[in-house]
């Protein structure tokens, strides 16, 4: 890879992506890309996520009518992404630890979780990579809650949005720093914080994510979040919403008894 001193890790889990996977990747602001690299991780997917993969890249040289300096600066980005693929499905907590792992041995300074299943804004993330470099920040995570009304215009589920507000006023109950959305894939973290965490001790499944934020709110690290837009449109979910609410519950229930 060319870029050899980063700023930025973003990190993509990617399951059976192969209708959106393009569309994400292509949102990421080129002044960020600039000084990033980006991991798509393959969880095993069946379908022609690969392949959409590949037609992505393919699409930095398309253009004959390019100048020849934006053709090289093309090329160059081009090199900023690269994939890696599980041969059997892990699960999506091995998708973030293999993340996590991977941006600390890059040296980045924050490393994002970006899903490549387009229900989450690629496009925001020069906002949040600000944010935390601007407000010293060690977690960042999007909230689809932050502005009344948003979920419910973007077509979330109504049994979503009334488990995660119940879940996450528990969850308020039990944590130092109150979040409107604790349940958002959406996140970037500080390599300062991530190196304090034992990878091999989290989850293997969905909840490897609020594991996170609760490391961070027990040893005090800065938490907060932004608004982001709420996008669902039919797409299946690989969460089984009624373990993993029972898995929320014992992780407020364990908190809750260190107090």
């Amino acid at each position: 890879m060319s870029c050899s001193a980063i700023d930025y890790f973003i990190f993509v889990p990617a399951y059976n992506v192969e209708k959106t996977l393009a569309e994400v990747l292509s949102k990421i602001d080129e002044f960020v890309l600039s000084r990033a690299r980006v991991l798509v991780i393959d969880d095993g997917s069946r379908d022609g996520t690969v392949q959409a993969f590949e037609r992505f890249l393919s699409s930095f040289e398309q253009c004959d009518e390019r100048a020849e300096y934006a053709l090289e600066n093309a090329r160059d980005l081009k090199s900023h992404f690269e994939y890696l693929k599980f041969e059997q499905n892990s699960g999506y907590g091995a998708v973030v630890k293999k993340g996590i792992a991977e941006g600390l041995a890059s040296g980045a300074a924050f490393i994002a979780c970006l899903h490549g299943d387009g229900q989450y804004p690629a496009e925001k993330l020069g906002e949040f990579f600000d944010e935390m470099e601007n407000n010293n920040l060690d977690l960042l995570q999007g909230s689809r809650h932050a502005v009344a009304g948003e979920a419910k215009r973007g077509g979330m589920p109504l049994h979503k949005r009334i488990g995660g507000a119940f879940l996450t006023a528990l969850e308020n109950i039990a944590f130092r720093v109150k979040l409107t959305d604790r349940h958002s894939g959406f996140i970037v973290y500080s390599s300062r914080f991530l190196k304090t965490v034992d990878l091999n001790r989290l989850s293997p499944s969905f909840d490897i994510d609020l594991e996170l934020i609760s490391i961070a709110d027990a040893r005090r690290f800065a938490i907060a979040e932004l608004p982001i837009p709420t996008r669902y449109a039919g797409e299946k979910s690989n969460l089984n919403v009624v373990t993993y609410g029972l898995r929320v519950l014992r992780q407020i229930w364990r908190r809750l008894m260190i107090h």
